[in-house]
């Protein structure tokens, strides 16, 4: 990564800043002031990568999925700034345009231009594998988008080793677009889905790494460090998948190394997620600016090797 915080997104010419912001909250938790205000702060302060989806927020009461490209095309519209945005979105689990059919996939496609109006997606996701649809369909649909000019980039989320290395066969062999992103999650507290195959494949193939999940549910940003703390709050069951005396132990050492560098354990954790082997820009998300701010400056931070060591110490008693 260059002293701006940039670099190129894997093998294309893409040029990201080194945190990606999460919009899963746009339109559901945020509303569209809300929103807009991140979206303003977050690329005032540098930002260009945003990370969406055509189903987010399906999983709300009275919602259909879209919201959130929806609230990042309302900010375009009222800006006028669409080229201070590198939009990443993902296809196949809206609830009206289910899988990776090549049918379906240019239809989810033309439906996400709509809200996000724009006439091009720079990276464009299949969210989870469908197993049901032959990679090479699913693929050529992907490259066709392409070459029409309505998606610049092609990515790879949620899917398994052995499927990924599928994925890159199938496109040299075809002559499809590669990938040049791969979307994992990883953490101090979820290390070993990324580190044990994944980001072999990353390095070997040039592929950028955006990792999800990074702050564990809130579990790394300092707001939670006893099991007490954590009952009874209304994010309790997404975040006592990550409780453990091992993790309580990383917080504590996020506490002494934000102590040190005058930062937050939430620019700490990013941080150190950023500085690993592969990675290209952690995703979080804010529900307010002042939520984001500790988030923006860890693109800037640069732990020393102690600090790192002792960071890695501790999620190595994690064993995840």
């Amino acid at each position: 990564m260059s002293s701006s915080g940039r670099s190129t997104l894997g093998h294309s010419d893409i040029d990201v800043f080194g945190l990606a912001l999460g919009t899963n909250t746009f339109g559901w938790t945020s509303d569209e002031a809300a929103s807009h205000a991140i979206l303003d702060a977050f690329v005032d302060g540098g930002g260009n990568l945003v990370d969406t989806a055509d189903a987010y927020s399906a999983w709300a009461d009275g919602h259909v999925g879209g919201e959130s490209e929806a609230v990042i095309g309302s900010w375009i519209a009222r800006t006028g700034r669409r080229d201070d945005l590198v939009i990443a979105t993902k296809v196949g689990q809206h609830p009206a345009r289910q899988g990776l059919a090549a049918d379906t996939v240019r239809a989810a496609v033309d439906d996400s231009l709509g809200r996000l109006r724009t006439d091009v997606i720079d990276v464009l996701y299949a969210h989870y594998d469908d197993a049901d649809v032959p990679l090479a369909e699913t693929l050529g649909a992907f490259h066709g988008l392409v070459e029409a000019g309505k998606v610049r980039e092609v990515a790879i989320s949620n899917y398994e080793p052995a499927r990924i290395t599928e994925w890159l066969t199938v496109a040299a062999a075809e002559g499809f677009r590669p990938p040049v992103l791969l979307q994992p999650q990883y953490s101090l507290l979820h290390r070993q889905e990324f580190e044990a195959e994944r980001r072999v494949l990353a390095l070997e193939h040039d592929l950028a790494v955006t990792p999800y999940w990074v702050l564990a549910s809130g579990l790394l940003t300092g707001k939670y460090r006893s099991r007490e703390d954590v009952a009874g709050k209304a994010r309790s069951s997404m975040v006592e998948g990550y409780v453990s005396d091992a993790a309580f132990d990383v917080v504590r050492v996020l506490d002494d190394v934000a102590a040190e560098t005058g930062t937050q354990p939430a620019t700490v954790a990013l941080a150190w997620t950023r500085l690993q082997p592969g990675i290209t820009a952690p995703i979080a998300s804010a529900s307010s600016i002042d939520q984001l701010q500790p988030l923006l400056a860890s693109v800037s931070l640069e732990l020393d090797d102690d600090q790192l060591a002792r960071l890695t110490k501790a999620s190595d008693a994690v064993g995840v």
